[in-house]
């Protein structure tokens, strides 16, 4: 195998174990069923990785310097109203309905505690990265409290998609994102 078939076939895991990840949790995929939705082996695998949780790290760390990114987008592309095109995007059904190229926040809280090391280091760089971004966007003079607000933002929006997620019933889920729309937008003071 040519060595850019070996970086192809490496990219090619990595971006499905971001999207599996994310749809099913660190645990809730093993390595059989992630080389297989590749058409890989699974010995294919520790050619590249090694080790699970070095994989997990790695799509760790691609999504949130993707959702970096993309929290950037949205702040730019909001200006004056960012909040609310943050609210809009971020608590949609779409994005409710859709885990496997959603949050990587929502989707990797509980299992990034749960690792720790790598991943735990790489879901909190992220986390920071974003936080950074919302409390610029924050009310309010002092530097510290736009970044207390933001924290507590960024845990507003997570947790209500993360609840919206959890439920059973499709109105309690859509008031759930509708709540965490208007409490995120609506901060003024």
């Amino acid at each position: 195998m040519s060595k850019a078939q070996a970086a192809e076939n490496r990219e090619r895991i990595v971006a499905a174990a971001t999207r599996l990840f994310r749809e099913h949790g660190f645990d809730g995929v093993g390595i059989d069923a992630l080389m297989q939705s590749e058409g890989m082996t699974h010995g294919g695998f520790y050619r590249n990785f090694a080790s699970k949780d070095a994989l997990a790290a790695e799509a760790c760390g691609r999504t949130m310097a993707l959702a970096e990114a993309n929290w950037a987008k949205m702040i730019e592309r909001g200006g004056g109203e960012a909040r609310t095109v943050i609210a809009t995007h971020y608590l949609s059904a779409r994005h409710r309905d859709e885990p496997g190229d959603g949050c990587g926040f929502s989707a990797f809280a509980v299992d990034a505690g749960r690792r720790r090391g790598p991943v735990a280091a790489a879901f909190a760089k992220g986390l920071r990265a974003v936080i950074g971004q919302l409390s610029h966007i924050m009310s309010g003079r002092a530097a510290d409290a736009r970044r207390e607000k933001a924290i507590a933002a960024m845990s507003g929006l997570v947790g209500a998609l993360i609840l919206a997620r959890a439920v059973d019933d499709p109105a309690f889920s859509d008031e759930i994102l509708q709540a965490g729309k208007r409490a995120f937008a609506g901060d003024t003071n």
